[in-house]
């Protein structure tokens, strides 16, 4: 008990006890802080980037056709749709994206007319609603929710459910409106995500708050400790010292001189203010670049997937056909690329060839990538000429195209039986065609207008026929504008050279011999643009 009452009484004691439990509250409150600071940041991100899925996403569906869909009309269009709004649901790793026709009268119910699910997502137990199944709205949450977006009171609507009631995982749900041509709304577009994604990403950046506020605390408090001694403590007990013995032998003992003066204390203050400020800083500064790390490896890892799964990459692409033989290779400039190529078979005698190359990079470039890859091939029907597919696909993606994007692109058909070849060409580079026995030279066509820039424009159909041994070369305009470090560019004469190295060889070597061309020329000079080759040789219909 007399060294309790000792401690009780003794100054340093007080002092430095007191200052410790001071910056033991601080810290806690600064943890709080940025925990909630980096919860909301996060949230908000997060909502953000399921809207910007769920605006693309309304891309797929026609307003105007929703009554016809219900009506059991225009059912290859909803198949068509359907596909594209499942791929999404799965390329996107969403539970759900569905599609409702709200009774506006009540907001009571409402009419399933799309409804996909992906329940590998988070191992949900979700079934797919039946189109024109009619279901009631659960809550006066969402009702109110469906009369903003239908009064146009609001552009989206987003739920969090991190404790659902139904035995579901947390997630959240984004609802958006699907507008008619007149602007008006006529159903409601929903996806729901889980939150597992969020909460993975949040954990470690909560842990390294914690360990990091711990830590400070630790320093703060020993050097504070170590500064009252030195600066107000000690020189308080010399004083107290030396008037006991002042006291005690009524003796003048020497100067005390300037131990303690109050700018020091002063000094201290604007520390403490100024150490404040600065872990203030540097706690936003990491939610500002936690939040933009995790949104940018969210995209990169979403637009990599649909890129990924957007191109044929296996070959050979048709083992069982002689006719002809294929190779095709992409090498994006960065994590992902704008260019894509494309070949599949429209029927037994019918093989598509694409090459294309869209005006941005990076996410935004393969967002439209996938895009354009889609409608094209969506649109490909035997007997269809590429002037006409051409002119369907710039309608759509002028009337759909936001961000005033476009691309490029060269379609050709070949007809397999024959070697007859029609092909249009909407902007992009010359192909490069190499006769049996001869050497390749650039094929000048008429050039059209890109894709995406102006709905009406027409496109002009182009054939010649291919013999049996003939090779065709597609590629963009990262071979020809590929650069070096003296901003020299490798130019068509060059690729041309590169192709004529070895024009007997087969596709696959044709394009190992133009790249190694490229890196022989560039060096160490950095990639600033995809770089897409497509190579076709033409066996004949005989070919064993």
């Amino acid at each position: 008990m007399r060294l309790i009452r000792r401690m009780r009484s003794d100054m340093r004691t007080n002092v430095i006890g007191g200052l410790n439990v001071l910056l033991l509250l601080f810290s806690i409150v600064v943890c709080v802080i940025g925990v909630y600071s980096m919860t909301v940041a996060f949230m908000e991100e997060y909502s953000n980037v399921t809207h910007h899925m769920a605006d693309e996403s309304t891309t797929f569906v026609k307003g105007d056709h929703i009554d016809d869909y219900l009506e059991g009309k225009r059912m290859n269009e909803y198949a068509f749709s359907k596909k594209l709004l499942d791929t999404a649901c799965h390329k996107l790793n969403v539970s759900l994206i569905y599609v409702i026709d709200v009774d506006t009268d009540d907001y009571e119910s409402f009419v399933s007319v799309f409804n996909c699910v992906n329940n590998s997502v988070d191992n949900s137990k979700y079934t797919e609603w039946k189109i024109g199944s009619v279901h009631d709205v659960s809550t006066d949450e969402y009702k109110d929710m469906y009369r903003r977006l239908y009064e146009k009171q609001s552009r989206f609507e987003t739920v969090f459910r991190l404790h659902p009631d139904d035995g579901s995982h947390p997630h959240l749900t984004t609802l958006v409106p699907v507008m008619d041509n007149n602007e008006a709304v006529c159903s409601v577009l929903c996806i729901q995500r889980p939150l597992r994604e969020m909460t993975d990403a949040f954990k470690p950046y909560f842990s390294f708050i914690i360990l990091n506020v711990v830590i400070s605390m630790l320093l703060i408090s020993f050097l504070a400790s170590k500064f009252l001694t030195n600066s107000i403590l000690s020189p308080v007990e010399k004083v107290s010292k030396e008037a006991s013995r002042f006291a005690r032998e009524h003796t003048r003992g020497e100067p005390l001189g300037e131990i303690s003066r109050h700018n020091e204390i002063l000094e201290l203050s604007r520390s403490i203010d100024a150490m404040e400020a600065d872990m203030v800083k540097y706690l936003d500064d990491i939610v500002t670049i936690t939040a933009e790390r995790e949104r940018v490896a969210s995209e990169l890892i979403i637009a990599a997937e649909i890129q990924n799964d957007a191109l044929p990459d296996t070959f050979p692409a048709f083992p069982d056909r002689k006719e002809f033989d294929i190779y095709a290779s992409m090498d994006p400039a960065r994590e992902v690329g704008g260019d894509f190529y494309n070949f599949f078979l429209i029927d037994p005698d019918h093989l598509a060839l694409v090459m294309a190359d869209v005006s941005g990079k990076g996410i935004p470039g393969a967002l439209f990538m996938m895009e354009s890859n889609l409608v094209i091939k969506g649109r490909m029907e035997p007997g269809d000429k590429p002037s006409e597919i051409l002119a369907e696909t710039n309608d759509y993606l002028s009337k759909n195209n936001r961000a005033d994007m476009f691309v490029t692109v060269w379609l050709g058909i070949l007809e397999i039986s024959t070697g007859h070849l029609y092909y249009a060409n909407a902007g992009h580079e010359y192909p490069a065609i190499c006769r049996k026995g001869g050497e390749f030279e650039l094929m000048i066509d008429k050039h059209d207008f890109v894709l995406g820039g102006m709905e009406g424009m027409k496109y002009t159909d182009h054939e010649l026929y291919l013999r049996k041994g003939d090779k065709l070369f597609l590629y963009t305009d990262g071979v020809p504008e590929a650069t070096d470090k003296d901003n020299k560019m490798f130019g068509t004469d060059r690729m041309l050279d590169a192709l004529n190295s070895d024009p007997e060889a087969d596709p696959e070597q044709i394009l190992e011999n133009v790249r190694s061309h490229v890196d022989g020329f560039v060096k160490d000079a950095e990639q600033f643009d995809d770089l897409t080759m497509l190579c076709i040789r033409y066996n004949g219909p005989d070919a064993q």
